[in-house]
């Protein structure tokens, strides 16, 4: 999709960029496939903020996605592509030949009409899902699965994908969007081509209040804080961190600071990782 460049008729308009949204369905969402989204705020059960500068923003309905694309050797047809307020990809309604209908994730270069299967054994083609043992080498994924069975987790932002680099034994070897070299079981799941809207990197925001309408608030620095509410604040003018480096409100590093659980199970897949040489 293109990127859509407003002309400076605002202060807001000026650099303002969005998503060429004209080659989506323009259809109400599938009903059936909707359920309520509950703000939260960042606050959990006991009302206490735990993810800082979240509130607000428009209200969204939640499309359920089917991620684990199980109904195997059933051709489906796409009905619509739309745009889905809870992620960066566009989504495509699919229509089963039983009838039944899901939203699945939109890969690039699938059109309206087009016809898509799940199974081991289906062509290799954009939308259809496979087993990683039956995707040849070198082929770009999305939707990857992590466990058999479970649904995809890796590729699955607009214009992601993974390669697969090599298969030995039961293992795949991926190669992640960030770069990491992961291994992954050959039985898991994933669909073929690129996740849709692949521009989505390039739009500018341009004002404020778009990212108020996403439910984002604003972050204020640290170092213009008090220092009873930030380890960065207090002195007089522009004050240096007077740390080693960096920190968080609660006074843990902020940068190079390695928040991944110790001796993780799944450490022993990854065979490089994102900023080994």
């Amino acid at each position: 999709m293109a990127i859509k460049v407003y002309k400076p008729t605002t202060n807001g308009r000026r650099n303002m960029s969005t998503t060429d949204y004209s080659k989506l369905s323009k259809v109400a969402p599938e009903r059936s496939l909707l359920e309520p989204l509950r703000k939260t705020s960042g606050r959990n059960s006991y009302g206490r903020i735990t993810v800082r500068h979240h509130g607000g923003g428009n209200r969204r309905k939640y499309r359920v996605i089917d991620f684990k694309r199980q109904k195997l050797n059933i051709a489906a047809e796409i009905k619509t592509l739309e745009y889905d307020p809870n992620r960066s990809a566009f989504i495509a309604l699919v229509e089963y030949e039983d009838g039944v209908k899901n939203y699945i994730l939109a890969p690039a270069g699938l059109q309206v009409g087009d016809k898509i299967i799940a199974g081991a054994d289906v062509d290799i083609k954009v939308g259809n899902a496979l087993p990683l043992q039956s995707i040849p080498t070198g082929t770009f994924v999305h939707n990857v699965e992590l466990y058999p069975g479970r649904g995809g987790q890796l590729a699955r932002a607009a214009g992601n994908a993974a390669q697969l680099m090599a298969k030995e034994g039961s293992l795949a070897l991926l190669r992640l969007p960030s770069g990491e070299l992961r291994n992954v079981p050959v039985s898991c799941m994933a669909t073929i081509g690129t996740v849709s809207n692949e521009d989505h990197a390039n739009v500018k925001i341009g004002k404020a209040g778009r990212t108020r309408h996403m439910g984002i608030r604003p972050t204020v620095r640290g170092s213009v804080m008090n220092p009873c509410d930030h380890p960065h604040g207090g002195g007089e003018g522009k004050s240096p961190i007077g740390r080693p480096g960096p920190v968080t409100p609660w006074g843990k590093p902020a940068l190079g600071y390695k928040t991944r659980k110790k001796h993780k199970s799944s450490d022993k897949l990854i065979v490089k990782r994102i900023n080994d040489k």
